[in-house]
């Protein structure tokens, strides 16, 4: 008995000494093998993120000297966004007479850049290039290889002002143009003067009555030929919806300025996610744009299927039975025509659309 509990009294400390040995090898192992995967991940991580901000700019900037094309050299994240800024404030801070040549008030930065590195010259959005093509040939050249030479990826926040033909690519803007050319033939135009001209009256009657009162007055135009596009807009748009479509014009300003905002800074992956002032403003502005618009559009529909022929020439109604059109033309596959959404982005791209070229032009 004595050998035995000698033996019991000398073997178990040493199994546990051998368990806790073990024991403290698997530890060690398991934080090796996770140091080493956690380090393989940061190592990851720092080489993406120093091949996005340094390596690959600087690599296309090569490309594009080599090519004979001139520009600013690159500045880390913000390339040539806060001198676009600057230069755009300080045009903006001076005068202009009507003899004044426009586009150094218009567009400061690429008049200041083509005077300085030529009519092929390229500049920094952030961390991609813009290259600026002003030879005919060439313009001719992309225009017709539409395939080899795709649209830019424009940033995910874009989306919140428009997403309609203008961000498309391959057989969905194939798809989408064949049934939005209908709303752009000249005898469909031709449908819209009465609205058009109903808005300038508005306006020209506004004007008499305020020289009226004083026989003379002074006015600032400005303001009324901002209105006066909002109601042209909103009046071949959307038609006897236009006061509604007057609030998507007003929403679609605001928006078009804090997008401005969120363009002009340095561009963060996954800072439209946080919920910061701008942020939470814009994606309210989405989607109170989204739900007026749906009411219009049943409000349309309805009217179409009441037998309201003045409801089919606005674009909104143009627009609707092209695609519906397309549907029964197909044994009414809906997939080959443009769902609600779609509707909705191509409607608020052509009003954005429509409402930067009065505003340029006027």
């Amino acid at each position: 008995m004595s050998h035995l509990a000698s033996f019991i009294h000398t073997f178990i400390p040493e199994a546990l000494q051998g368990a806790v040995c073990s024991y403290r090898q698997m530890e060690l192992s398991f934080i090796i093998a996770l140091s080493i995967v956690l380090l393989s991940i940061a190592s990851s991580c720092a080489w993406r993120v120093l091949n996005w901000v340094w390596l690959k700019p600087k690599k296309l900037e090569k490309c594009l000297r080599q090519q004979g094309l001139a520009g600013n050299s690159y500045r880390v994240l913000i390339g040539d966004v806060k001198e676009s800024f600057r230069v755009m404030k300080e045009a903006c801070s001076k005068p202009m007479n009507l003899s004044d040549d426009a586009a150094p008030r218009v567009l400061p930065f690429l008049h200041q850049t083509i005077t300085k590195h030529g009519k092929n010259s390229f500049t920094w959005f952030g961390t991609t290039p813009r290259v600026t093509i002003m030879n005919p040939d060439y313009l001719n050249e992309i225009l017709t290889k539409y395939d080899d030479f795709r649209r830019p990826h424009t940033a995910p926040v874009v989306k919140l002002l428009s997403y309609g033909l203008a961000n498309l690519e391959g057989e969905k803007w194939v798809k989408q143009r064949k049934i939005i050319n209908p709303a752009f033939h000249i005898e469909k135009l031709k449908n819209m003067l009465p609205a058009i001209y109903q808005s300038c009256t508005d306006m020209i009657t506004k004007w008499e009555i305020m020289v009226s009162k004083e026989g003379s007055c002074e006015l600032d135009i400005w303001p009324f030929l901002q209105n006066l596009s909002g109601d042209v807009i909103s009046r071949t748009a959307f038609g006897s919806s236009y006061e509604e479509g007057r609030t998507i014009f007003e929403l679609q300003k605001e928006q078009t300025e804090l997008l401005i905002k969120a363009l002009f800074s340095a561009y963060i992956p996954g800072f439209r996610f946080l919920p910061t002032k701008l942020n939470r403003r814009m994606k309210a502005i989405s989607k109170e744009v989204e739900a007026t618009m749906k009411r219009i559009i049943s409000n349309k529909v309805e009217a179409i299927r009441a037998g309201d022929e003045d409801a089919k020439n606005d674009l909104l109604g143009i627009l609707l039975e092209s695609n519906w059109k397309e549907i029964r033309q197909y044994g009414g596959n809906k997939n080959l025509g443009m769902s609600i959404e779609e509707v909705i982005g191509e409607c608020s791209c052509q009003t954005r659309g429509f409402t930067s070229i009065w505003q340029q032009q006027t």
